[in-house]
């Protein structure tokens, strides 16, 4: 069992796998990510010649393909990189390398497909626990925490209203996670609370939104709502596809079925880097759909 110090030090420096949404539409949440790794001097190194971990669409044609895409990710940092922790600040590309280790560890035709796929490409075949995966979350709260980021930032968010948003993959299905719910220090699948460390959810409809937009609109547009009810002023995503979702459905919402709501949406990692003293622009803010500028100003934030 690796202890809080021990952690620490581990995660100081790891391979980063922003994934194919931060180079898109989650640009923010790169930049952002980027920017705040620089101000508390913790190392990222971009996982060498890194693909898509497979997300939702290869999966659903065939799933053994989708585990060897992320196992090839692993395969990368482990033996090109020389790292032994990947941190994944992406909901779905956390999920995806997850569930590759954990079928890497439990079905022998995944073990199979895995190996047969990474010698005709012509690499080295990831083995279940060569690596460790860990999300942004993961990697802020043991390498800095709660209070470093409280000595770091003079309670520079207390006025702002925030409501906490985790997204559907950061903990299900739990049985891919088994480092959390071990009790004190670690993570909860059923109430996950490390973003509310550092700073009741509901399905964004993300896998919908081609599909049926009115669906996905409607359930954006019930988050949206809650929040609001509830005083909160910000939406704090960690999710690309999450964050991408509220924005768009936002603007869907008043146009298709008259339903304004003025919550704004941030990355936690655009959010934590306004309180360390980063400007919005280094933030990527401005590429948000959302307009923050207008409340970061009143808030005092810039």
């Amino acid at each position: 069992m690796v202890d809080v110090t021990d952690k620490a030090k581990k995660y100081k420096s790891v391979a980063y796998y922003p994934g194919c949404a931060l180079e898109g539409t989650g640009n923010g949440y790169d930049v952002s990510t980027r920017a705040i790794a620089k101000k508390l001097d913790l190392k990222l190194k971009d996982v060498t010649n890194w693909n898509c971990c497979g997300a939702m669409e290869v999966k659903n044609v065939d799933p053994k393909i989708q585990t060897y895409l992320s196992a090839r990710v692993l395969s990368q940092a482990v033996n090109e990189d020389g790292m032994d922790v990947v941190m994944a600040p992406c909901n779905g590309c956390y999920h995806n390398l997850k569930k590759a280790e954990y079928d890497l560890s439990h079905d022998q035709k995944s073990i199979d497909v895995v190996d047969k796929l990474s010698s005709k490409a012509g690499h080295t075949t990831y083995k279940a626990g060569q690596a460790e995966t860990i999300h942004a979350l993961d990697w802020l709260k043991a390498t800095i925490g709660e209070e470093g980021l409280r000595e770091r930032t003079k309670g520079k968010l207390a006025g702002l209203k925030i409501a906490n948003y985790y997204g559907c993959m950061y903990v299900r299905p739990r049985h891919i996670f088994p480092e959390k719910d071990k009790g004190p220090g670690t993570e909860s699948t059923s109430q996950p609370h490390f973003m509310d460390d550092l700073l009741a959810t509901a399905c964004c409809g993300g896998a919908h939104t081609l599909s049926d937009s009115d669906t996905s609109t409607k359930l954006v547009l019930n988050i949206l709502q809650a929040a609001e009810a509830s005083g909160a002023e910000v939406i704090a995503t960690e999710c690309p596809t999450c964050h991408t979702g509220l924005e768009m459905h936002q603007v869907r919402a008043e146009k298709r079925f008259g339903k304004k709501t003025s919550v704004k949406v941030l990355y936690f990692t655009q959010l934590l880097g306004l309180a360390l003293g980063i400007g919005p622009r280094a933030l990527g803010i401005h590429t948000n759909i959302s307009d923050s500028m207008d409340l970061i100003i009143e808030k005092r934030l810039t």
